[in-house]
């Protein structure tokens, strides 16, 4: 799954197609991604004791990889994501990164500082 936390994307399917958002929780077992603010839907839910007030709640549901598209860091555009392995680091150390399929630039990684 090329898609992480922290990535720009914008929704290709569904009924916020178009919107874009970060990624906000990766599920990679299931192919899936949770993007802040999209895909909300209202979930009714019983009361647990004391600690959980009833009610609605809107809550952010997952979206398939297949509905979601990277948004390249350097140029901005909606792209594929390559991985090509580059030298990185101080030590120049050969590791795979993710590339913009456009521009050929490596896509920041967010997980990584």
């Amino acid at each position: 799954m090329n898609i992480k936390k922290g990535d720009k994307v914008v929704i290709l399917a569904g009924k916020d197609k178009t919107k874009e958002g970060t990624v906000s929780r990766a599920l990679p077992q299931v192919n899936k991604v949770i993007v802040e603010g999209l895909n909300i839907v209202k979930k009714h839910v019983r009361p647990q004791g004391q600690t959980r007030q009833g009610g609605v709640i809107e809550k952010a549901m997952p979206l398939h990889v297949s509905n979601v598209m990277l948004l390249c860091t350097e140029c901005g555009k909606a792209t594929r994501v390559g991985i090509e392995r580059r030298p990185l680091g101080a030590d120049q150390k050969v590791r795979p990164v993710r590339v913009c399929k456009h521009c050929h630039k490596v896509i920041a990684d967010h997980t990584r500082s």
